[in-house]
C-alpha cells in the first residue's frame, strides 16, 4: 500500500558567505517566510520545513495551502526526494511522478517527440511503449505540428501541456504538482482535471498532492 509518513520533518538551506543576521538578512526573513538562523558550525541558514508531521495514505487527495515563501514547494520536492529533510524522518512508499519542475528532462534545442522520449524514460517507460503513444500525447497536448518544433519554439503553456501528458500515461501511485492546473489556458485545465478525476473512478488507491494558494 502506497503512504508518505512524514515524523516532525525540517529542511534547513545554508547561506554561504555571510556573517552576522544583519538587517537585510532580517528583511529577507520578512519576504520569504522562512526562518533564518545559525546550525552548529555558526552558517547561516534558512528553515524552510519546521517540525512537519503527516500521515497520507492510498486514496486521500490533498491541497496545500499557504502564503509565499511557507515551503509548500519545498514540502512537495521532499516527498518527490528532491530535497532531503535535514531533520526528523520521511517515508515515501510508492511510485511517485512528480509535475515540479517545467524543465525537468527537457531540452530545449531538441523537438517535442525527441524529449517525450527524454522524459518518459525518466518515468520508467520504455522507448516502445512511448512510441505508440505518440499520437495520444499530441492529441491530448493539442500541439499539432509544433510535435516536431525544437522545444525553445514553444510557449510555457505549451511546455506545460506537454510535460503533463507524458507524465499522466499512466496513473501513478502517487501524483505530485505545484499549481500545475493554474498555469495555461482553461481549456487544458478542464481537460487536465478531468484526466485526474477519471484516474481517481479507475484506481481508488492512487492519490495526489497539489500546492495552491
Amino acid at each position: 500500500m502506497s503512504h508518505i509518513i512524514f515524523n516532525s520533518v525540517c529542511v534547513d538551506f545554508p547561506i554561504y558567505n555571510t556573517t552576522a543576521r544583519s538587517l537585510k538578512n532580517q528583511l529577507m526573513q520578512a519576504a520569504t517566510g522562512g526562518l533564518m538562523g545559525s546550525n552548529e558550525r555558526g552558517l547561516v541558514v534558512v528553515r524552510a520545513l519546521q517540525n512537519i508531521s503527516l500521515e497520507v495514505r492510498e486514496g486521500d487527495r490533498i491541497g496545500i495551502l499557504g502564503h509565499n515563501g511557507a515551503g509548500k514547494s519545498t514540502l512537495l520536492r521532499v516527498i518527490s526526494s528532491v530535497y532531503e529533510p535535514t531533520g526528523g524522518s520521511s517515508v515515501v512508499k510508492g511510485s511517485v511522478s512528480s509535475l515540479i519542475d517545467l524543465n525537468l528532462g527537457m531540452d530545449s534545442e531538441a523537438t517535442g517527440i525527441e524529449n517525450i522520449y527524454v522524459r518518459g524514460a525518466l518515468l520508467g517507460f520504455s522507448r516502445r511503449w512511448l512510441a505508440s503513444k505518440i499520437d495520444d500525447i499530441v492529441s491530448f497536448a493539442g500541439l499539432g505540428d509544433f510535435i516536431r518544433m525544437p522545444l525553445r519554439t514553444y510557449s510555457t503553456g505549451m511546455q506545460m501541456r506537454l510535460a503533463f501528458s507524458i507524465a499522466t500515461l499512466q496513473p501513478p501511485e502517487i501524483l505530485v504538482m505545484d499549481e500545475w492546473l493554474s498555469v495555461g489556458d482553461p481549456d487544458f485545465a478542464r481537460k487536465a482535471e478531468d484526466r485526474l478525476l477519471e484516474f481517481i473512478k479507475k484506481r481508488q488507491s492512487w492519490f495526489y498532492l497539489d500546492s495552491r494558494i
